[in-house]
């Protein structure tokens, strides 16, 4: 397991009470680096979305506990935010909660000519997801999938 594994994987342990106890989903950890500098980010959700406060609450909770354990050896920012709308479905949670809504897939290899799609989530497993675009039901093996997010068409 790569260091940076190893601290997002300890981050999530200690995030998980924490997150629990303010009604909170763990969306994602990464600890990566950006521009010279490493960044440790916790993007947390609940139903109708979180907000600063909830942010600050946990914000604050984190960094106590990971400032006590003192387990990352670099130094770095924590951040605490929301996902965004246009955040990535990695896990099994993100996809069951986007059956029958639109997604956007990009793949690292072209299908049918063509490396981006925008349909409706069908089905996925551990190996595919199956979107129906343009009345035509597409499979996608999961290692060719650089990106799937749900797809916003914003209309004034």
């Amino acid at each position: 397991m790569k260091k940076s594994e190893s601290y997002e994987a300890r981050t999530t342990a200690i995030l998980e009470p924490i997150a629990q106890a303010n009604n909170l989903e763990i969306v994602d950890v990464e600890f990566v680096k950006e521009a010279g500098t490493w960044y440790l980010r916790a993007y947390l959700d609940k139903e109708g979305g979180i907000n600063i406060d909830d942010c600050e609450v946990v914000s604050r909770a984190l960094s106590d506990v990971l400032d006590a354990q003192d387990f990352i050896e670099e130094s770095y920012i924590l951040e605490v935010s929301s996902p965004g709308l246009d955040r990535p479905l990695k896990k099994e949670k993100d996809f069951e909660r986007s059956l029958g809504k639109d997604v956007e897939v990009r793949t690292f290899k072209a299908v049918d000519d063509c490396k981006e799609f925008v349909g409706e989530l069908k089905a996925y497993d551990a190996d595919t997801v199956t979107i129906v675009a343009e009345d035509k039901e597409i499979v996608f093996d999961r290692k060719n999938i650089a990106l799937i997010r749900l797809s916003f068409d914003f209309e004034f």
